[in-house]
């Protein structure tokens, strides 16, 4: 079933077609719900749009509009003001959602496919150390947005680019191989540089019990060994915390395959043939300048090792040859001057560079009793994902890290994700669902209605609306990778739940005919509210 804005959509759009014989798009007609209910359900602009190219007023284009619109589920027009529409609905074009949702259940809001293939890299932490909270909403995030965008019918990857390779996987194993001295009584400084943390300390004391002085002196050969441990080791961790806070991954790539496959040869070559790069002062430049960055960039130092620009270039460049029709970055707030240089990359190399968008994750603040925790992933104290889910549960960590919009600094509330309150927003909407799975444990012996006739009490249209607007808020949320938006979803229809269950008594023994169709109201409203909070990777709970 269309959701009711994109059936009015259609209803103008072929009326304004007849009246003025002018074709609009559907995603240009605004539908909005009027403040003053007394004005309908729903009302639209478009003929004060219209007015400019039409040179007519626009209550006179409104009267041909309403004159020509055919639609079995409108009720009543009415024009307002200075040319709005205003549209009363059949009170059956609201129960029919109810009808669908019993019938689709947990594939309701599934989209059909869109044939629109898309890769999503997100977290891509250096494996180093445990997930802070700047990787968790970014995890979080990615994850809701992959679950979003399937539902929605797109084609989805998940990946996680692992930076296995450079400086900073040099000092992880050289303080493992410094611990590992240690534990073998050898005095060794870590350096300042090294990674301080307990698990570094006690990953190299279980390596000296496995493999005694084997690998005592740091020569080239014994790093590669402690490099590859660590790795693992750190990964492993990496992947354990992803799967505790419901995040999971279909594609690893690996920095040092991609090195050691050519690629990043093979890609430096293209740009050269190409013109893209010269030599100046001992290292190579990229011309980026040419291709609308601020400044050229080094691709090669002086002391010939590359920027951490150039296995990336290689890698976004297989990321094409794989065929996705969009690609996707969840990178953090640090790396917003990094969009024009990747982007110029992947043009240099003659790749569409509007396929390759970049979102850019905003910091967090981790605060407690009016306090902000500091952190700090080297020294080894951060607050990891981990700690944060022990402390306030995987749930509301999740939903507080999606309920507000990717670009905006979040301070996340540690002793509000705590309270059991309706303050705390996802205790609030699992609250709602475990009262939904109440009613109707109560009244289990009660058969649920197959028509809705008698559901006309204001507060269950507005349900209804509400349940009907799912559909468009998943395929909404997916095309503009706004994940927060079913976070608003999920808390009006909570919100419009309670309200209904407020006014409208659900399980009158009395009057069973009434107590059947609420129920199946509440059945359906729960069913979607269920759908909601799996899309942001929260548990629908049935008691509290």
């Amino acid at each position: 079933m269309k959701s009711i804005d994109i059936e009015l959509k259609q209803a103008i759009k072929e009326a304004v077609k007849k009246a003025f014989d002018i074709e609009l798009e559907e995603n240009n007609i605004v539908i909005e719900t009027p403040k003053v209910k007394d004005h309908g359900d729903f009302s639209t602009n478009v003929a004060m749009q219209l007015t400019r190219q039409l040179r007519q007023n626009p209550r006179m284009i409104a009267e041909k509009i309403v004159a020509n619109i055919e639609s079995e589920n409108v009720e009543k027009m009415d024009i307002a003001g200075p040319g709005f529409i205003n549209f009363i609905l059949s009170k059956g074009r609201f129960t029919k959602v109810i009808e669908e949702v019993l019938s689709k259940r947990e594939n309701f809001g599934q989209q059909p496919s869109n044939g629109i293939k898309v890769n999503l890299e997100y977290v891509s932490a250096n494996p180093t150390g445990s997930l802070h909270l700047g990787h968790a909403r970014g995890a979080a995030w990615g994850d809701s947005c992959a679950r979003i965008m399937k539902k929605a019918g797109y084609d989805v990857t998940r990946e996680y680019y692992v930076n296995d390779a450079g400086n900073q996987i040099t000092n992880l194993a050289l303080s493992l191989n410094a611990r590992y001295r240690q534990a073998h009584g050898i005095e060794t400084e870590i350096g300042q540089d090294g990674y301080l943390g307990e698990d570094v300390k006690q990953k190299a004391e279980q390596l000296a019990k496995d493999y005694p002085e084997k690998y005592l002196e740091p020569t080239e050969e014994n790093l590669k060994f402690f490099r590859k441990e660590g790795i693992k080791f750190e990964l492993d961790k990496i992947k354990a915390d992803l799967d505790n806070y419901r995040v999971h991954f279909d594609v690893w790539s690996s920095e040092q395959t991609i090195r050691d496959s050519g690629d990043v040869d093979r890609a430096l070559k293209v740009l050269d043939e190409k013109g893209y790069t010269y030599e100046s002062e001992g290292a190579l430049w990229f011309k980026t300048t040419e291709l609308g960055d601020d400044k050229d960039r080094v691709l090669r130092k002086t002391d010939g090792s590359y920027t951490y620009l150039v296995p990336d270039i290689a890698y976004h460049n297989d990321k094409y040859k794989r065929g996705y029709d969009l690609l996707v970055d969840f990178l953090g707030a640090d790396h917003h001057g990094y969009i024009p240089r990747l982007k110029a990359s992947m043009q240099a190399l003659g790749n569409d560079p509007d396929k390759l968008n970049v979102d850019i994750i905003q910091m967090v603040r981790l605060v407690s009793d009016g306090k902000e925790v500091k952190m700090s992933k080297r020294l080894g104290n951060a607050t990891t994902i981990n700690e944060l889910c022990d402390s306030v549960g995987v749930d509301a960590a999740r939903y507080f890290f999606v309920q507000r919009a990717l670009d905006s600094h979040l301070d996340f509330d540690i002793e509000l994700a705590k309270r059991q309150s309706n303050d705390n927003p996802v205790y609030y909407a699992q609250y709602a669902h475990a009262r939904m799975c109440s009613i109707q444990k109560q009244a289990k012996d009660i058969e649920l209605a197959d028509s809705f006739e008698d559901l006309t009490d204001e507060k269950e249209i507005e349900l209804m609306k509400t349940l009907q607007e799912f559909n468009k808020v998943i395929i909404e949320s997916a095309k503009t990778r706004q994940v927060h938006k079913v976070c608003h979803y999920i808390q009006t229809l909570a919100s419009k739940f309670h309200s209904f269950y407020n006014a409208c008594k659900v399980i009158d023994r009395d009057n069973m005919k009434l107590s059947s169709q609420r129920l199946a109201l509440v059945k359906a409203t729960q069913i979607v509210l269920a759908n909601a909070l799996e899309t942001v990777g929260v548990e629908a709970v049935e008691s509290m």
